[in-house]
């Protein structure tokens, strides 16, 4: 994946999640390898492995978001080479959730792993959690 490639392709990423968050979880299907390994490591702090099982978790989860939720990364650091790809940072979101009034604003530490599998970049690896504040001696 060149530099250039992955910009298009980050670009549709970003749009992925902002639709995931809003109910859709069509683009970020486009985005799952539908062969060989991925792991998913979850903000409730749940794992999940196997594209079936990811696919199938992530239309799960998408059920709870009601349109107009809005996403954005704050990219810390990326690097791309030719089969390999990743980014790590934060998710500032601010998401509708099914019987709630008003957006729940999150931001949380993310890093997506993604592998060229049969030409297209595919997401294999995230990892979510919610920071932690430091304690006194930490």
């Amino acid at each position: 994946m060149s530099h250039s490639d992955f910009g298009s392709f980050f670009a549709f990423r970003i749009r992925a999640v902002e639709a995931h968050v809003s109910g859709d979880p069509a683009p970020l299907d486009r985005l799952m390898p539908k062969v060989g390994d991925a792991s998913l490591h979850i903000l409730r702090g749940d794992s999940v492995f196997g594209v079936a099982e990811i696919g199938a978790r992530y239309i799960s989860d998408v059920a709870v978001f009601e349109a107009g939720g809005k996403s954005r990364f704050e990219v810390l650091q990326q690097s791309v080479d030719d089969e390999l790809a990743f980014w790590t940072g934060y998710q500032i979101a601010a998401v509708r959730l099914s019987g709630r009034g008003h957006p729940i604003e999150r931001r949380i530490r993310v890093t997506d792993v993604f592998r060229r599998v049969d030409g297209a970049g595919k997401l294999v690896h995230r990892h979510a959690d919610v920071p932690q504040a430091l304690g006194v001696g930490s």
